[in-house]
């Protein structure tokens, strides 16, 4: 069992995917800090000062002062700003991915259409034939 482990551990896709999996945590990262940084700063003022990772609806009745007041006195919020965030995070990820997929494909040259080889004689033009050379 430990030697199917240790196969299956360094084959090539399973390390490419871990390789992948930390590229994407750190870009996931880069893209949070994009998003909350600056995209929503810069939405939220052509948008008359909204900060969206403040905006939530309070659902317990405490009213508390921020969302970070609500968490903190575990009162039960409706934080639809971090859904914004979340929403606008998923399309630039989504829209980076589709860019760099088409990159790469650019960097690939197309595989050389294959032709198929030339069909041969039906099973029934086989048995015509043997019938034919039968017959003689």
């Amino acid at each position: 069992m430990i030697q199917e482990f240790k196969a299956f551990l360094l084959k090539g896709n399973v390390m490419d995917l871990a390789v992948g999996i930390i590229i994407g945590a750190a870009f996931t990262a880069i893209v949070n800090s994009l998003v909350g940084d600056l995209i929503n700063p810069i939405i939220g003022l052509i948008l008359g000062g909204i900060n969206f990772s403040d905006m939530f609806v309070d659902l317990s009745g405490t009213n508390p002062a921020s969302l970070a007041a609500a968490k903190e006195s575990g009162a039960a919020v409706f934080a639809y700003g971090a859904f914004i965030t979340a929403l606008i995070n998923f399309i630039i990820i989504g829209w980076v991915v589709f860019m760099l997929v088409k990159f790469m494909n650019r960097l690939v040259p197309p595989k050389p259409a294959e032709h198929a080889a030339p069909a041969g004689p039906s099973e029934v033009e086989l048995l015509k034939d043997i019938l034919a050379a039968l017959k003689k």
